[in-house]
């Protein structure tokens, strides 16, 4: 069975740090970008989620929101995913991921999501 709770690493090096799920699925934990984000004004961050009851399904799925802490920008990213357990009992998280940007007016809109 996939426990979300605890600390992951992604392939390009961001690090989460999930704490113990509530009974209701609910999360929260903090999120650091790796050296891909190149930029040094970007701090912990806190992330908020829920997990599918994992009592249902031994392959959860999860959704989770990060309210960055960056100095220059207003930034929000919600991820939505799986976390599957492989055959050697090894456990990943499988997502994907939306990222937005304040935008200065509605004509501004579409180039503040990526």
């Amino acid at each position: 069975q996939c426990v979300l709770s605890g600390s992951w690493r992604s392939d390009t090096g961001c690090r989460m740090v999930v704490s113990v799920l509530g009974k209701d699925g609910r999360f929260s934990g903090s999120y650091l970008p790796g050296p891909v984000a190149n930029s040094p004004e970007i701090l912990t961050s806190p992330l908020e989620g829920f997990q599918q009851d994992a009592g249902l399904v031994q392959q959860p799925t999860f959704s989770f929101t990060v309210r960055w802490r960056h100095r220059e920008t207003a930034q929000m990213t919600a991820f939505l995913g799986q976390c599957y357990v492989g055959t050697d009992g090894d456990e990943t998280l499988h997502a994907l991921w939306l990222l937005r940007e304040a935008a200065d007016s509605p004509t501004e809109d579409w180039k503040a999501t990526r």
